[in-house]
């Protein structure tokens, strides 16, 4: 079976934001990848929690570099013949030109989609205008890449504590997507209510992440809600890391390997890597 090209990839990807609501889940590299595309999803994201994890650093921009992201979302779209949106971080600088930057990048590294966040390192969030300048510099460079590239821009205010953060969001998002994005995301967004008002008050496709202690809403539920995409951001991969912690614990403490009875053989991961 050919793979598609990138132009294939990322009109695909496009198109899934106007057919309904899908699943995006995140991988963090070439082997998650690999695997989640076997459960036959469409689509996936990064996730830069697991990416930085998997360095043994924390989540916060430039504990990975650019250069470090780009080669790991690389090596996550070169292992799958699905369309693959990048968690971009916050652009990697505060000028909209490296917003630009980024996104340029990004294409190169074989992305059709990322997502740029709007928080800023010297404060909770980047002042609206500035922030929309990001976003408008985000999207120019997406245009120009010659692929449909879906740009998804990041409102940050449930997860840095502003004091209305869903009208905060609503307000930010929708300036963004004036400014031309094409998915508006609000990290924090947890409950029925909010995610209802959110999706009502945006004008644009909304992505809800899921995946985190206390969401149990199920993708039915959040396709009546009006949801288009659905991402679990780092959340997979913190399991996966909890399960490494405690089997971890459990052979230091009791000297007994109980975690091995829920291991993939050999023969399944030699059958599903040896295969694109």
């Amino acid at each position: 079976m050919s793979v598609p090209s990138l132009a294939e990839k990322a009109a695909a990807f496009r198109a899934l934001h106007e057919e309904g609501c899908f699943l995006m889940p995140n991988a963090w590299d070439a082997g998650s990848a690999k695997l989640l595309a076997a459960a036959g999803f469409r689509a996936l994201g990064t996730t830069s929690v697991g990416i930085a994890a998997g360095l043994g650093r924390p989540d916060y921009e430039w504990a990975v570099s650019r250069d470090e992201m780009m080669a790991a979302v690389g090596a996550i779209a070169a292992a799958v013949p699905l369309p693959v949106s990048g968690d971009l971080e916050a652009g990697y600088g505060a000028a909209p030109e490296d917003c630009a930057e980024t996104i340029r990048r990004s294409v190169e590294a074989g992305l059709v989609a990322g997502s740029i966040e709007d928080h800023a390192a010297e404060a909770p969030l980047y002042e609206l205008p500035q922030a929309v300048e990001r976003v408008r510099a985000a999207v120019e460079a997406a245009e120009a890449s010659g692929i449909a590239y879906t740009l998804t821009a990041r409102a940050e205010c449930f997860l840095v504590g502003h004091p209305d953060p869903l009208a905060e969001s609503i307000r930010r998002l929708n300036a963004y997507r004036e400014a031309g994005a094409h998915c508006l995301y609000a990290p924090g967004v947890t409950t029925p209510e909010q995610i209802g008002t959110l999706v009502r008050e945006v004008e644009g496709p909304v992505n809800i992440v899921m995946g985190l202690k206390g969401s149990p809403l199920t993708m039915a539920e959040l396709a009546a809600l009006g949801v288009r995409r659905v991402s679990i951001g780092g959340s997979l991969a913190r399991a996966a890391l909890d399960l490494v912690r405690r089997a971890a614990e459990e052979m230091a403490r009791d000297g007994t390997f109980g975690y091995a009875d829920r291991q993939m053989t050999g023969r399944a991961l030699a059958a599903l890597f040896g295969e694109r």
